[in-house]
This record gives structure tokens, C-alpha cells and sequence, in this order.
């Protein structure tokens, strides 16, 4: 039986392009009180410590010794199976959006097999469309019309909800599968963009529209590794026909490899 605090190790909490080291400090306190003890940075460059050391106090100074730093997004979530984004600006390519206390809901059966990463946006603008690309899910924290929560307060929001939802969660719930990791997806919607421009079912100028369509639908149905590897062989093998100088000669595929 998987344990309160085991479920949490699962989960890590990523700061994308963070501006102010105090930020990263408030974080680094809040995650240690929740339970939550992985936290990621995506960002040119480490900040001071001392900043960050002021807020996160002694009792979580272990967790800015030992900040994980990527230079961008994909470095930092490649390992990672589901990933959730905060957001609280709403267009016509992001996802329908969920409380955090929702959203717990739906992550809970996915912690037991899954690595779990919460992404959280620069203070200024928040996640882009681009970084939103990346998640199987979005959550927004609703508020009144004036919505202006700072950096650490949306971290802290989150944190107490997984806590609270992992706690207080029924002990007979059907653990999901192991899903894909963000890599393994990266490289199937490489392929698969690839193939889809090539018969034209989407053009060069209006692929990311199309892409992030179908990027919303397979995030909805939780690709499996062997799910995204069968798609992945079936755009190569496709590609490689188009390309073959000899379109009569078979290429042979086998497990998701073609040779």
C-alpha cells in the first residue's frame, strides 16, 4: 500500500522563468510544509541564495541547496507523466480549466504509478501557450474580478490541495496506469506533425492551431508509452515511405521500431 508521504515524493513543484528569488524562497517554505520535497526552476541561471534562503527560513534551506535548474521546459518535465499547468487567462488554444481542488480529484488515481509535475508561470505573464502545450491538464484558482494573486500564493493554494486530497482520499481508489512520459509524447507529436504536414491535412501556417487540438485530445485520453510508441511507429513508418526513393519497397516495422 502506497503511504501519504510516498504519494507526495511523487509530485514536484516547477517555477518556469521565476523574476524574483523571494518567490522561489516562499515556495521552496511552502512545499516543505505540505509534504511536497522536489522543487525545479527553469531558468537561464541559479539566483542568490541569500534571497531565497530569507524566505524559504532554515527549516527549508535543504530544498534551495538542492534546486534542480533546466534551461527550458522539456529538459525539466522529460521524465515527468502527467503534467498540470496554473493559469489564470483564458484563450482559444488553452484547456478548460479546473479548480485545484478539482483537479486533485482527477490527479489522484495517477499518483500512484506517476510522476506528477505542478508548472507555475513567471510573475509578469504567467504560463504561455507554448509552456501550456506541454500539460495533460490546466488548473486556475477562481477568484473574484479582481484576480491577482502573486507567484507564491498560487503555489501555496495548490500545495495545501494536494495535501489535503491525498489525506483525506478514499484508500480503495483504482491506482491508473503508468502513462507516457512528456519525452516519449514530445517525440510521437514530432512524428505525428511531421506526417500530418506532409498529406496536408494541416498546413505550415495554421499547424500549432491544429496541433494544439489534437495535443488536447490525446491529453484527455492518458497515452500509455506503448500507446504513444504505436503512434509514434506509425508516423515514422508513414514518413519513411514518403521519403523512400522507392515507394514499391516495404519498410519493415515491428513493436513501434522501423528499420
Amino acid at each position: 500500500m502506497v503511504n501519504d508521504a510516498n504519494l507526495l515524493s511523487r509530485l514536484a513543484i516547477i517555477l518556469v522563468r521565476p523574476k524574483i528569488p523571494e518567490n522561489i524562497g516562499a515556495a521552496a517554505r511552502i512545499a516543505w510544509n505540505m509534504g511536497i520535497t522536489r522543487l525545479i526552476l527553469v531558468r537561464d541561471s541559479l539566483p542568490d541564495r541569500e534571497p531565497m534562503a530569507k524566505m524559504a527560513t532554515h527549516k527549508a534551506a535543504h530544498l534551495i541547496d538542492n534546486l534542480e535548474i533546466y534551461r527550458n521546459l522539456p529538459e525539466a518535465l522529460a521524465n515527468f507523466t502527467v503534467v498540470v499547468g496554473t493559469t489564470a487567462r483564458r484563450g482559444r488554444q488553452r484547456f478548460v480549466e479546473q479548480t485545484p481542488r478539482k483537479m486533485v480529484e482527477t490527479l489522484l488515481p495517477q499518483l500512484p504509478n506517476n510522476q506528477v509535475a505542478i508548472i507555475f508561470g513567471p510573475e509578469d505573464t504567467g504560463l504561455t501557450n507554448d509552456d501550456l502545450k506541454y500539460c495533460q491538464m490546466a488548473s486556475a484558482i477562481p477568484t473574484a474580478d479582481f484576480s491577482s494573486l502573486n507567484l507564491a500564493q498560487a503555489v501555496a493554494i495548490h500545495c495545501y490541495e494536494l495535501r489535503y486530497g491525498i489525506i483525506h482520499a478514499s484508500k480503495d481508489t483504482t491506482p491508473a496506469p503508468k502513462l507516457a512520459t512528456s519525452f516519449e509524447l514530445e517525440s510521437m507529436y514530432s512524428y505525428l506533425e511531421e506526417s500530418l504536414v506532409a498529406i496536408d491535412y494541416v498546413e505550415k501556417v495554421s499547424h500549432t492551431y491544429w496541433m494544439s487540438n489534437i495535443r488536447n485530445f490525446f491529453s484527455r485520453i492518458m497515452l500509455t508509452s506503448k500507446d504513444a510508441n504505436i503512434i509514434r511507429g506509425i508516423s515514422k513508418k508513414f514518413l519513411l515511405q514518403q521519403k523512400s526513393p522507392n515507394p514499391g519497397k516495404r519498410d519493415k516495422c515491428l513493436g513501434g521500431r522501423c528499420e
